[in-house]
């Protein structure tokens, strides 16, 4: 989706976002600009009063329907939402709305009805279990355990509410796990003075304080024990923010979480669901000057400059250790800076105050071309999207020329106070993923070798010469245990080699896995450089007709080298021998998917039906089977464990 004229992108000279959306609103215009909202939305939380514009600005968009946005703008998928809980939660629709809005996703929200979430939970026909609900939110505050208790209380009473409401939600949980379809949200609770204070003495309090410790470990361990459950900690954003709760609204309205805590809880599913929506960013691409060291390189020369050694140093040492901590969990670095490239270098190499080197990055463009040139660069040679960077800069010009000439870059705005850097990176949490991977990890250093595989390829006479030359091998099985959270992934995060764009959440994965007969393959390759791990995934499922294959994805890294050949060869051979009879094929057309529109007739297969900008199928009558890549080596199983060599 690109922004439209008629709305200018942030930092461009203009501060008037909310009377742009008003305007949007008032004309009847939210959905046919709504992929100039996200960019609006982003001025608004580098306002005074973030929280509150925001949930402003959800209540107007709340007002369009999500069906009409999705009908205008295919990509704009609404994200149907179940909301359930204890106390009021009237406030949270209005920013959970803007938040998802910031990621190009409308909300279709399904509220529930006041303290609703034990029924909610224990009726397998409630709306939290409907097979068109995306997402499922039950928010509990504490006030579900301490209604409950005795009057007066003590500490043991505590204690055993504590132990019973932890057992029904484990019991809940599991009900729902086996029933329930969508991701489940639960929250930490936080303990609040006005519980504590009821006990005078200071004993009964520490004794209060660590059952309660206990009792939300309970509720993080849930996630831990059951892939499709997701828990907020709320005592993080608790800290940050005013009164968890107004003891008016709350005696009242029964609105025991605030507007501000519920704000910010929106923001933490915001970031939820742009992952299982497979948005999380890839790359951190950051400034030099002012923003990963004090000073100005060309001005002040590598003496002027600090990381350390002064209270402003000090501030960005923390920034640089902030952004090498993200890049040690498989989020790749690079440098956009407006230098000249050997002193910035020296720099890196060489000045006693740097955290980061340049061996941290994958790419440095330290020149003075402008930075939304360089950041396509980026994103070029690293195979990548656009839409994969966040770009951090502390220049408001720099910041707003990428925000108006790629709108798909996540943009954080620095400026001249260093010791915000790490919680404005921070904020939005770009990177979040399900879980880390041991693929995750090796990210960075599986983009280093594909400089290698550059060389190989401009000092090749031929593109044959090149693919013999780089000894690819690959290996197909049936996806293993420790792999489903890999998998998972991939279906999540992969855009451009993905023919259907199926979401999976790994809980998705054991379902498939254990489905009779489905196919669950995962794609592994190496070739002369070293291993690239898990790449790639095909699903298939039989039917009377023949086999239907239900998607095919393959990262980026490994395009064009006859990987997803081999292993469609290796599919349609096992389909002839086993009498599967034709195998069918679906392509499912996003924005960002469309150079895979032709691969199953590259692969051998008939068109069936081919709507332009359209769905397509396809079937193979394997009357002709495909033949294995002659520079690949397979090895291909069916069934785990039995190699077999091609």
């Amino acid at each position: 989706m690109t922004a439209p004229a008629t709305v200018r992108p942030p930092e461009t000279g203009r501060t008037g976002a909310p009377d742009q959306l008003r305007t949007l609103h008032a004309q009847g215009r939210i959905a046919a600009e709504y992929p100039s909202v996200p960019a609006l939305l982003a001025e608004l939380t580098a306002g005074t009063d973030p929280w509150a514009e925001l949930s402003r600005a959800g209540r107007l968009l709340a007002r369009t329907d999500a069906g009409e946005i999705a009908a205008l703008h295919p990509g704009a998928v609404p994200l149907t939402t179940a909301i359930t809980g204890h106390g009021t939660l009237d406030a949270l629709v209005p920013p959970l709305t803007a938040q998802l809005a910031r990621h190009g996703i409308p909300l279709r929200p399904l509220s529930g009805d006041y303290n609703s979430w034990l029924r909610d939970l224990q009726d397998t026909g409630s709306r939290l279990y409907a097979p068109d609900t995306d997402l499922a939110l039950c928010l509990l505050d504490a006030q579900v355990v301490f209604d409950d208790l005795p009057t007066p209380w003590r500490v043991q009473d505590a204690a055993d509410a504590v132990a019973s409401t932890l057992a029904l939600l484990e019991r809940l949980v599991a009900r729902y796990t086996e029933h329930g379809s969508a991701p489940l949200v639960l929250n930490t609770l936080p303990l609040l003075r006005g519980h504590t204070q009821q006990l005078v003495d200071h004993h009964s309090r520490i004794e209060l304080s660590i059952l309660w410790r206990d009792f939300n470990s309970g509720l993080l361990r849930l996630a831990q024990r059951h892939p499709r459950v997701h828990v907020v900690d709320l005592d993080p954003l608790a800290n940050e923010c005013g009164p968890v709760r107004d003891s008016r609204l709350a005696a009242y309205a029964k609105v025991h979480l605030g507007e501000e805590l519920l704000a910010r809880y929106a923001r933490e599913i915001g970031h939820f669901a742009r992952g299982m929506r497979g948005r999380a960013k890839k790359v951190l691409v950051v400034d030099l000057d002012n923003t990963l060291w004090d000073g100005i390189l060309g001005d002040d020369g590598p003496t002027g400059i600090a990381a350390a050694t002064t209270y402003r140093g000090e501030a960005f040492g923390a920034f640089q250790r902030t952004v090498k901590q993200l890049g040690s969990q498989g989020i790749l670095l690079a440098v956009s800076s407006k230098n000249d490239r050997e002193p910035v270098l020296g720099v890196l190499r060489d000045h006693p105050d740097m955290v980061l080197r340049d061996s941290d990055f994958l790419r440095i463009n330290a020149n003075w071309n402008p930075k939304d040139g360089n950041l396509r660069d980026i994103a070029s040679r690293m195979n990548l999207g656009v839409d994969s960077l966040v770009f951090a800069d502390d220049s408001p010009f720099e910041r707003g020329l990428v925000s108006a000439s790629l709108p798909e870059v996540a943009v954080v705005a620095l400026d001249d106070e260093p010791a915000l850097h790490v919680d404005r990176l921070l904020a939005d949490g770009w990177f979040d993923v399900r879980e880390l991977t041991p693929e995750d990890r090796a990210r960075a250093g599986q983009y280093r070798t594909e400089a290698e595989r550059r060389d190989l390829l401009e000092s090749a006479g031929s593109m044959e010469d090149y693919l013999r030359d780089l000894d690819v091998r690959v290996s197909l099985s049936p996806v293993r245990e420790h792999e489903i959270a890999r998998v998972s992934q991939l279906t999540l995060r992969t855009n451009q080699f993905n023919l259907t764009t199926r979401r999976l959440q790994q809980g998705d994965v054991r379902a498939l896995l254990a489905s009779p007969g489905h196919l669950v393959l995962a794609v592994r390759t190496r070739d002369r450089f070293g291993d690239n791990g898990l790449v790639g995934v095909l699903l298939a499922h039989p039917e009377a007709d023949g086999l239907h294959i239900d998607n095919v994805l393959l990262s980026c890294r490994v395009f064009a080298r006859g990987i997803e050949e081999a292993a469609m060869a290796a599919v349609l051979a096992h389909a002839r021998d086993t009498g599967a009879g034709p195998v069918h094929g679906r392509y499912v057309p996003t924005s960002k998917n469309h150079r895979v529109r032709d691969f199953f007739p590259s692969v051998g297969f008939e068109t069936v039906q081919d709507e332009p900008e359209g769905p397509a199928s396809f079937r193979h009558q394997l009357t002709d089977v495909l033949d294995i890549p002659p520079h690949v080596t397979l090895e291909v199983s069916f069934t785990p464990d039995t190699p077999e060599s091609g």
